[in-house]
């Protein structure tokens, strides 16, 4: 009985202190996905920009493509403008602004254009969005698509939405749109179009897994601790008395 009890204790202790140090070493590799994944988009974003006919045709090469500079040259299609809703900028509430561009007649790329304010007193009174007419060009990075907040019901159409989704716009609007999506940039002069393009850069947030990882080696440490002190050193002490 004295032996079994032992084992089992032994048996518990080393699952116990290898899971926990396999965790601690999963939230490090994770930190290390993160690390290589930031390095990457640096890497890309400093890539010459690339023109519209090198822009990805497929879900895949346009993944391969995130954070690439580009320069697209086309006509806005300002009827199917569409404002996601619970968008911030600087910490005031507003909407992001998302006007198909036409850079060919069969050929059209969804560009998240920049911030605009919300209304206090009307939430559904937009603000007025200067969208030229004529030809235009703009400076932009790839997105394999819109950020996505929650929403109960994703199903919403109308001018105002939560979200977006590049494939489910083009099948709604007939559009030929790309497999992707362009932040618009300032580029080298600020478009007069009322538009903020103030945005978040990739954060790379890589503290919190290695705090993970310090506690699950802790623990892991703690429980081999444990086991050495109660089932050999303590025992031992207790026989020399």
């Amino acid at each position: 009985m004295v032996s079994l009890r032992a084992f089992i204790v032994l048996l518990t202790a080393v699952a116990g202190a290898l899971v926990t140090a396999r965790l601690g070493l999963w939230q490090l590799d994770r930190a290390a996905q993160k690390t290589a994944w930031h390095e990457s988009l640096v890497a890309r974003g400093a890539l010459p920009a690339l023109a519209a006919s090198q822009l990805a045709r497929t879900v895949e090469a346009a993944a391969e493509q995130q954070h690439r500079r580009v320069v697209l040259e086309g006509r806005w299609l300002a009827s199917r403008s569409v404002y996601l809703d619970n968008r911030q900028m600087n910490g005031r509430p507003g909407f992001f602004v998302v006007t198909p561009l036409q850079i060919a007649p069969d050929d059209v790329v969804l560009v998240q254009r920049g911030w605009v304010p919300r209304n206090a007193l009307e939430r559904e009174r937009l603000a007025a969005v200067d969208t030229p007419t004529g030809a235009v060009r703009i400076e932009g990075r790839i997105a394999p698509g819109l950020a996505r907040l929650y929403e109960f019901d994703s199903a919403v159409s109308g001018v105002i939405r939560q979200n977006l989704d590049v494939a489910e716009f083009a099948r709604e609007t007939g559009l030929a749109l790309r497999p992707l999506a362009v932040v618009q940039l300032d580029g080298a002069a600020t478009p007069a179009d009322g538009l903020l393009r103030q945005w978040t850069p990739p954060v790379l947030d890589v503290s919190k897994h290695h705090g993970y990882a310090l506690q699950w080696f802790a623990l892991s440490t703690l429980i081999t601790g444990l086991y050495v002190w109660f089932q050999l050193i303590h025992p031992r002490r207790r026989r020399s008395l």
